[in-house]
This record gives structure tokens, sequence and C-alpha cells, in this order.
């Protein structure tokens, strides 16, 4: 390709490519934006965040509110949008209550004398089966000494618990090997609702000369308490007087006991409830009674037992040490009837006896079926004059009615020995039952004649339980004592404590019961 040359001159074949190539300027062009023109007339403007939101608040509650009665309006314009008004046929509905007037009289009288909700309360709460064990307690120095807890007794109040401490002597075979009668013992209170209260150190100690063996607070004075020694001697304290609390005592004369006195029991003197007498029962046979006279406990009365006194049928069995067979071991008075009560003795059967019997040498009225071997225990029922419970070395618990020799009930317990049992004072059909295997049975009639409702476990394995009491005033307490020196207080639930509908009425049937 040729080259352009520079210079003014040019040859006559470049002459019509100069005149295209001529340089000039040409008029620019005007185009406007319809796009800006319409924006600004919309006045909007070019930004990265979004418009402004209108926002407004707004309550939970309404604005406005209208209070909507339970009843309807009154107002007769009112009602009207909702129902129509009720026609009532007066004639059809006095014609009604003539035809069946007869009908629902004859109900109502029906019901009227039906028992079926006899003894029947409304329980609120809820029902359960649980035994607790609320307190131990225990006198260190006298665990120390191996003593064991031999009686527990409730006072008045309900509060206070009172346990001594000794050798049960009937436990051994060999009591002439040791002189019991002079081993020390202890009387130990404790109050239970007293603020601080420390199990192992009791409010109250009383040092003992004599093992004792029973105990009985007095049923009206709450700081009263009587206890029966291993050598005979009864005693009465004032629980109130930390210095010299003996207040009675009976002494060692003629007319005292000459062996171990087993039980004690307050019994009402005739009218006189507010007067109690003090009655006694021990092994030489003998039951007495005494009262306060001139500062000490004067011989009232009593009953002496023996062999040729009872009843031909009774039953009795020798014993191995040759001691009389009629050795009393336990005595309880009924609470429906104070002149009649019931004894244990060591020969196995039960006599019941009475107060008024007309030869004060021969009380003894009837002689039960016997157990096989000594009585420990007797207890009469507090809601059934002719019933009442006893238990013994066999391991089994009788429930006897006064009426007839034969038991109502056999119950085998324990394959060791029963020291002690007792009706609850609250439950009809209720009782508790102290084992050898260091077990507290408790037994419910009206639910199973064959085991036990609840059985707790006292000193399983250390030595046996050997007496319990109910609190008349807090019946859901029930204390025991055992072999370690150990008083435990369970508290038991609603289902043992409180009675349920016809339990009267079957208690009962089981008195009416006979047996061959």
């Amino acid at each position: 390709m040729g080259t352009r040359r520079a210079g003014g001159g040019k040859s006559a074949g470049e002459a019509p490519f100069a005149a295209m190539f001529t340089d000039g300027t040409a008029l620019g062009a005007d185009v406007k934006s319809l796009w800006r023109s319409a924006r600004s007339t919309r006045c909007e403007a070019k930004s990265c965040q979004t418009g402004k939101i209108s926002t407004a608040e707004a309550a939970v509650q309404s604005h406005t509110s209208q209070d909507a009665a339970v009843q309807m309006d009154q107002r007769r314009n009112a009602a009207q949008g909702f129902q129509q008004e009720v026609y009532v046929d007066d004639t059809g509905l006095l014609s009604f209550l003539q035809r069946v007037e007869d009908t629902v009289t004859k109900e109502l009288n029906k019901n009227w004398k039906s028992h079926a909700f006899d003894g029947f309360e409304v329980n609120w709460r809820e029902q359960n089966k649980t035994v607790l064990c609320l307190h131990r307690l225990s006198y260190p120095e006298a665990q120390q000494q191996k003593l064991q807890v031999t009686s527990v007794s409730w006072n008045a109040t309900g509060a206070v618990l009172a346990c001594s401490y000794g050798q049960c002597g009937f436990l051994f075979s060999s009591l002439e090997d040791g002189d019991w009668s002079t081993a020390k013992s202890y009387v130990c209170t404790w109050n239970l609702e007293r603020r601080g209260l420390n199990p192992q150190h009791p409010d109250l100690v009383v040092d003992v000369p004599s093992s004792i063996m029973s105990l009985a607070f007095h049923p009206s004075q709450p700081s009263l308490l009587a206890g029966g020694l291993f050598s005979g001697e009864l005693l009465v304290w004032d629980t109130s007087r930390t210095e010299d609390p003996v207040v009675w005592r009976t002494g060692m004369t003629d007319d005292t006991h000459t062996e171990p006195v087993y039980q004690v029991s307050w019994v009402p003197d005739g009218q006189r409830w507010s007067c109690p007498r003090l009655w006694s029962a021990a092994l030489d046979g003998k039951v007495l009674s005494w009262q306060e006279q001139e500062g000490r406990l004067a011989l009232a009365g009593g009953f002496t037992l023996g062999a040729s006194q009872l009843p031909r049928r009774a039953e009795l069995r020798k014993l191995a040490r040759g001691k009389a067979a009629v050795g009393v071991t336990s005595l309880s008075f009924s609470p429906l009837d104070p002149c009649v009560f019931v004894v244990g003795v060591e020969g196995g059967s039960p006599l019941k006896c009475s107060t008024t019997t007309v030869s004060c040498w021969a009380p003894a009225e009837l002689a039960f079926a016997p157990h096989a071997g000594p009585v420990y225990s007797v207890s009469c029922s507090p809601f059934h004059r002719n019933l009442f419970l006893s238990c013994g070395t066999d391991g089994q618990v009788h429930l006897h009615s006064m009426l007839q020799p034969q038991p109502l009930l056999s119950l085998q317990l324990s394959q060791q020995y029963l020291f002690c049992v007792r009706w609850s004072p609250a439950r009809p059909l209720l009782f508790a039952a102290a084992a050898g295997e260091g077990v507290v049975h408790l037994f419910d009639l009206g639910k199973s004649s064959q085991k036990p409702a609840a059985s707790m476990e006292q000193a399983v394995g250390q030595g046996p339980v050997h007496c319990l009491e109910f609190n008349c005033r807090q019946p859901q307490l029930l204390a025991a004592g055992d072999a370690t020196g150990m008083v435990r207080v369970w508290q038991l639930s609603s289902d043992f404590t409180e009675q349920g509908a016809r339990e009267l009425k079957h208690l009962e049937q089981l008195a009416s019961e006979t047996r061959g």
C-alpha cells in the first residue's frame, strides 16, 4: 500500500480521495431524559434505605370493655334474644307427684332404717399404709449394763413416755442362780412434745434397787407412775419431782407379794372414777388391790389363786421348776366392766375372774383353753365386753369370748415367744403383738385372719420385743421396748387409726361365733 506524503501538491490520480477525507465539524445532538423528569415529578429520591414504614401501637386490652354478669339480664327484652319463656304445666306436675308419692316415701323409709353407713365417717385425707419410726429412745448407762426394757407406759396427756430397765426374769430358766431382786435398774421418762428432745438423755432418771417388771401411769394424774418390782414391792413415783420422787410404797410386809410383780394397773373404784385403785399381779398367785393411806400404799383387798380353787375343767400344765402353775403373769380389766378381769398364768390357761364373786377365795369363774406354755399377756377389748386376747410361749394369739372356753381364733404369729399383745384404742379389729424375733406385728382382723397387716422390724437378730403400748390420747403412736434397751415410737398411718364402716358389726359377728 502506498504511503501518504506530506506537501501541498497532489497528483491527478489522488484528487477524488482528497475530497472525501476533508476535516470538518458537525453540530452535537441533545436528547432529553424522560426518566429523570418523571422521577422528579413523583418526588422520588435515590437511596439505599426503603421508605419510612408507618407504625401504630395496639394495646393488649381492647379500647372498650363491658362487664358480663353471671346471671342473665332480668330485663325482658334482654332475654328474648336467648330463650323463649318456659311454660310450666302445674297441673301435670302435681299429678305426677301424687302418682309417685307412695313409692318415694317407701324408699325414703327403707333408707332411713338402713344401717349400711353406720360408723362411717368421711375421710378427705389420702389413705396410706405406711408405718414410720419417729423416735429411738435409750439410756446409754442402762444399755452398758445390758439391761433390757421390761415395760413402757404413756401418761394421761399422751405426751410423756416412761420405760423401765431391768432383767426380764421369766426369760431365764435359772433365776435361782442370780439375785435379780437386788439388781440395779432404772425408770426413765421422755416428754416427746418438749422442744429440743434428746433421745439418749431422758428428762427423768430414777434409780431403783430392784429390777422393775411393770409400769402404769395414773389415768388422770399425769405425773403419778406406779411400778412393780422383782422383789414383790410396789412403788409410786411423782415424775414432776426431780429429788426423791417416791411418794408411796408398800414396803416388804406379810401383805405384799413375795414374788416378781409382772403387772400393775389402775382401775376405777366403783363409781369413783377420779380415785382409781392400784391392782397388782405376781407369780405368787396373788391379785391384790392397793390404795393410798397415810402416805403409803395399804392393802385394800385381793385374791389368791390356787390350783384347788380353780374351775374343774382348768387344764394347767406343770412347770419344770416345781413352782405353782397358777403364778399370775398378766392381768387385764375390762374397760367396759371394771368388775371383770382376765389373768394369764404360768400353767397356760387364761382365767376369767370377778371382783364381785361371792367367795373371795375362789374368784376364777371360767378357765379357757390353754396355750402350749405360760401365758405372757392378756388384753381386754375396749369395744366389746366379752372379747379379749392372750399370747404366750407357743407363739400364738388367741381371740377369746368370755362366754365359752374354746378360742374363737388361734393365730400363729411367731415361731418363738410372743411377749405382749394389745388391742388398739381406735380400731375395733386391730391389735399389736411383740414377738421374740424382734418384730412388732400389726394384725387387722377385718382384712385377714391369717397374716399381719404390717410388721415392723424392731430388733431383728438382737433380741425379742418385750413390751408395747398404744397411746390412748394419740392412737397413731405405738411404743415398743426390746432386749437391746431401745424404745421405738412408731407412727401409724390413717389406715391403722381410723375406724372403717361396719367395723363394730364385724367385731360383733366374731364375738357371736361358737366353737366346740
